[in-house]
């Protein structure tokens, strides 16, 4: 068992670790005020590698896997949780599903432009009714010949209305359950009948985009299916399965972040003549600030690395996002207390920790439903798999 980062994956943990401090925080202060994106953002990253991880060399791909894909992201949530989100919305999601489902000329066609950030890439799932039970969705795809026209309605969609390719859970089928679900590729911008809205009352999160996507009797070709028809449900579970460890990522960097700012902050401040760090109520709650971060971060890598591996691990991807995602609130929460009123202010990130982590409970199956999933397994329900 070797727990230290090969001299590659510590390079792209510095690099990483350099960009974010380097491009990102100087304007993010007033970035989070505008809830601005800044698509040159994306494109920086994929210039660098950052979604090439899991992808084959033809196709723009870095030949690296989830394992260096969490080590890069976690580096960027420190700083902005915000700015995470790409990883899921170029890589984990759109690229790699279509890399493992996709046609040859689906993935030429696709794939370089999510992994050099030329395409701004989203997964369209969620709706107003319908959250984690994805097979109750109420959007429809039906077959007209030559082409799928789409009725509905996608809410909480990241890249919603800045996207330019993503993916698409439709009906196809009410009648066939978990088998009447299909996953097409479409672009809102270049779609008649479909338009988008933005979402601008976020708690947190507020430089990642988040929309609505309303279908009008869309058009798409017949050629937009991704796998088989009838195959979305499958689909939708295995992309899950992925984009679940770059939010455990997220978590572990935002509370890594919220922990790092805590420790600064106690080592500096002063009351009653001595550091506040040197008070033991202060110290107990970075020590377990401290143990849960490095406790998160060995489930993350432990779930990246099965995937690497080719071995099951739902079971570790869920126990990972559950665990750093409460660990990211509990760390964000108590830094919160650890800067005073101080943390209360905007002009320090204690806050926006404490609100880009409360995300993390919710997006890509809250933590009541990975709770489901490992209990199921657990009890042998359900079946570990890939």
């Amino acid at each position: 068992m070797h727990f230290a980062l090969t001299e590659e994956q510590q390079m792209m943990q510095d690099m990483a670790k350099n960009f974010a401090e380097t491009e990102i925080l100087p304007t993010l202060e007033e970035d989070e005020k505008a809830h601005k994106f800044r698509p040159e953002l994306v494109r920086k990253m994929g210039e660098l590698g950052f979604f090439g991880c899991s992808i084959p060399e033809e196709y723009g791909g870095s030949g690296f896997g989830f394992l260096e894909a969490v080590i890069i992201a976690e580096q960027i949530a420190k700083v902005s949780g915000s700015w995470r989100l790409p990883f899921n919305m170029q890589n984990h999601g759109p690229a790699v599903t279509v890399n493992h489902f996709g046609t040859t000329e689906q993935k030429e066609r696709f794939i370089p432009g999510w992994v050099s950030g030329e395409a701004i890439g989203f997964f369209a799932m969620t709706e107003p009714d319908t959250g984690s039970n994805v097979v109750q969705m109420r959007t429809t795809a039906t077959d007209k010949g030559d082409h799928w026209e789409i009725n509905g309605q996608k809410m909480w969609i990241s890249n919603a209305h800045t996207g330019d390719w993503g993916l698409l859970y439709a009906i196809t089928d009410r009648e066939a359950g978990h088998k009447g679900m299909t996953c097409f590729i479409f672009n809102p911008k270049e779609t008649e009948g479909v338009v988008t809205s933005a979402i601008e009352t976020k708690l947190g999160l507020h430089c990642a985009p988040t929309g609505e996507i309303a279908f009008d009797g869309a058009k798409i070709p017949k050629e937009a299916v991704l796998g088989e028809v009838g195959q979305g449900f499958p689909i939708c579970m295995w992309q899950l399965n992925n984009t679940r460890i770059g939010c455990a990522a997220g978590a572990v960097g935002i509370g890594g972040g919220a922990t790092e700012a805590a420790i600064n902050y106690a080592n500096e401040r002063t009351q009653f003549g001595k550091k506040i760090g040197a008070y033991q109520m202060v110290q107990a709650q970075i020590a377990d600030m401290v143990a849960e971060h490095e406790a998160a971060k060995l489930l993350l890598y432990r779930a990246a690395w099965l995937k690497d591996q080719g071995q099951p691990n739902q079971h570790e991807t869920s126990m990972a996002k559950l665990f750093a995602s409460e660990a990211a609130v509990h760390a964000a929460s108590d830094g919160m207390k650890i800067f005073g009123s101080y943390g209360f202010s905007t002009e320090y990130p204690a806050e926006r920790f404490l609100r880009d982590a409360h995300s993390l409970r919710v997006v890509e199956g809250t933590s009541n439903i990975q709770k489901l999933i490992i209990a199921g397994i657990s009890l042998g329900d359900s079946e570990n798999r890939v």
